[in-house]
Order: structure tokens, then sequence, then C-alpha cells
């Protein structure tokens, strides 16, 4: 059974995720929350394995609430909207298991649930959208010379092929996606993964992601 906890200002968003996720035979709710500080006294009272987390909450946002949850072992998943962008940046960074919209499907967020319990990681495709689109900008504010060089140092270190599955990765594409993609097998793609991850030092395909956006590794020539 994976147990679970909701941590959402809203009570009405709150119950029609409780009503959703109970009708699921492997997932339990153990707990909700409607602010950041209730987040982490509920945490740390029932030990979920894996936390709904908003962004937008009073008393402690879901960024600050997220950097303090990740010392627990339970899974995260942010729940977000588009209107939400500059947290939802912060909570990139700050990492967590998974990021989804809030107007994500309900058999796609049972999906999810089961995915990072599971141990594995996931970016919405749109909230992907939403990360290169605002890298791009902020890396066209900067430098372009030095932005340019640490695309070429970056790529240096992965083969052409992982690059490109990088770069579908940062565009928040599953591996069964990637595989048809790129005409190769699905266990192909996640090694590749592996490799990607050992060589740059990162945990998860989320994190991979987002640092292909950071490091101009996506949709970019030299």
């Amino acid at each position: 059974m994976i147990r679970v906890l909701i941590a959402d200002d809203h009570a009405v968003v709150r119950q029609g995720l409780r009503t959703f996720l109970d009708l699921q035979d492997d997932i339990e709710v153990v707990a909700e929350a409607g602010d950041g500080e209730a987040a982490l006294d509920a945490a740390a009272r029932t030990d979920p394995d894996v936390i709904l987390l908003d962004l937008v909450m009073p008393r402690l946002d879901g960024v600050g609430a997220l950097k303090r949850l990740r010392e627990s072992r339970a899974r995260i998943i942010v729940l977000t909207s588009f209107g939400d962008d500059d947290k939802l940046f912060a909570a990139l960074r700050a990492g967590a298991a998974g990021y989804l919209l809030k107007d994500v499907q309900p058999p796609e967020l049972a999906a999810a649930i089961r995915t990072v319990h599971a141990g594995e990681a996931l970016l919405a495709p749109a909230v992907a959208t939403m990360l290169v689109e605002q890298l791009a900008a902020e890396d066209g504010a900067g430098a372009p010379g030095a932005a340019a060089a640490a695309a070429r140092e970056e790529r240096s270190h992965l083969t052409p092929r992982e690059l490109e599955v990088i770069a579908e990765l940062a565009r928040g594409r599953a591996n069964k996606a990637i595989a048809f993609e790129l005409g190769v097998s699905e266990r192909t793609v996640k090694t590749h993964v592996s490799n990607i991850l050992g060589k740059l030092g990162l945990s998860d395909r989320t994190q991979a992601a987002v640092y292909a956006v950071e490091h101009g590794l996506v949709g970019r020539k030299d």
C-alpha cells in the first residue's frame, strides 16, 4: 500500500484528491495539510511514502516545505499551476521526484504516484516546456558567449546519442516515447539515462532535464 500525504491550502482540492485516491486499491491517503508547516508536522507524524505538494500555501510555501521535506524518506510530487511560474522554477531547482500541473487527469496522477514510489522521477511535458522557455529567456538576458562555452564543455562529456536522450528528457518525454522517437529499445534508453546520470552526477531524470536546459543542451547548435 502506498501511503500518501496531500498538502494543499484549498480544502475542496484536498477532498477531490482524497476521494479519487481512496478508490485506488494500492493507495491510501494517510493525512492532509492546509499549509507548509502543517505538511511538515503531518509528514513527521504519519511517515508517508509520497507527498502531493502544492506550491502556494500560507505560513510556509511549497518551496520552503520541499527543502525540509527532502530530508525525509518520502518521495515528493509538486502540483502546480501555470500561474505559479516563479515558484515552479525555484521548486525545480530545489528538487523533487515529480512535477505535475493541477489539470492532470486523475488516472495520470495515480500513475505518477506509483512511478515515483517505484523510485523513478517524472516531469510533465507542459512543465518541461515552461522550464525550457523560462531558462532560455534567462540565458538570453545573460552572456551568450559563456552559455555557448558551457554547452560545448558539457557536450564533450556525453556521446551524441546521450545528448539526444537528455534533450528528450528535458522535453518531459518518458522512456517509451524516447525509444520510439530514436528508433531504439526502451531498455537501451534506460541504459543511456543511467549513463547520463552517472556522468553528470545527478540522481534522477528530472534533475537531468533541469541540467540540460540550464547548460544549453536542448535544441541548440554549436
